[in-house]
């Protein structure tokens, strides 16, 4: 091969190494009081943010209601598809009240993730949102939710109890399938159906109380519930 065939060739991995290195793209990064770096992006025309992934979210975090950067005030109002995706030293998560948005796959599979505080103003839990999250114990779902995604705690098997707020009106397909540790669950009056396979394999379970809002059951909702 010739040196200028050489040259382009190591400069072409060299690009491609670069690459495999990169980290996430994000507009702003900001510490919080406590030291703690959360990464944003803008949305809303600028007016608004929303946290965006990093692999090196850990420990207990606070998700700010407002951060104030450059000058300028804006609220956080979304968290990201993804946003802590694989974050196995991420422990605790207190979501700020101005967050509507929870997106898919936002928590799952964080390992060590043994508690979080949903703010009262999420109104929708994405897709997948907690799935694989083993070590998350308890959840409260507030009644602002009013959409909860499909599989949005599958294989949460540390989980022994559930409440879920008065806003949400469906439990989607697979939403608690595999929480065999789960013990208790308290359903809001507004749910109207109960999606195929929602509470499968949850054979821990001792106490449910559907209320008479519910018209509709899915195909194998409890099953394997002994």
């Amino acid at each position: 091969m010739k040196t200028t065939e050489l040259k382009l060739s190591f400069l072409f991995i060299l690009i491609l190494s670069m690459m495999g290195t990169k980290t996430y793209a994000y507009d702003i990064a900001v510490k919080n009081a406590d030291g703690k770096t959360i990464y944003y992006n803008y949305i809303n025309e600028g007016k608004e943010l929303e946290v965006i992934r990093d692999k090196y979210y850990s420990g207990v975090l606070v998700i700010p209601e407002e951060v104030t950067y450059m000058n300028r005030t804006r609220k956080v109002t979304s968290i990201g598809e993804g946003a802590f995706y694989k974050c196995n030293d991420l422990t605790s998560v207190t979501i700020g009240n101005n967050v509507t948005n929870i997106g898919e796959k936002a928590f799952m599979n964080c390992s060590r993730l043994t508690s979080v505080t949903i703010g009262n103003s999420v109104t929708s839990i994405g897709n997948n949102a907690f799935e694989g999250s083993s070590a998350l114990i308890s959840i409260t779902i507030p009644n602002s939710v009013t959409s909860l995604g499909d599989r949005a705690f599958l294989h949460c098997s540390g989980l022994t109890s559930v409440t879920i707020g008065n806003g949400v009106t469906s439990i989607g397909v697979n939403t608690f399938i595999g929480c065999n540790a789960l013990t208790s669950v308290t359903i809001g009056n507004s749910v109207t159906s109960i999606g195929n396979c929602a509470f499968y394999g949850c054979s821990g379970l001792t106490s449910i109380t559907i209320p008479n809002s519910v018209t509709s059951i899915g195909l194998e909702a409890f099953r394997e519930c002994i």
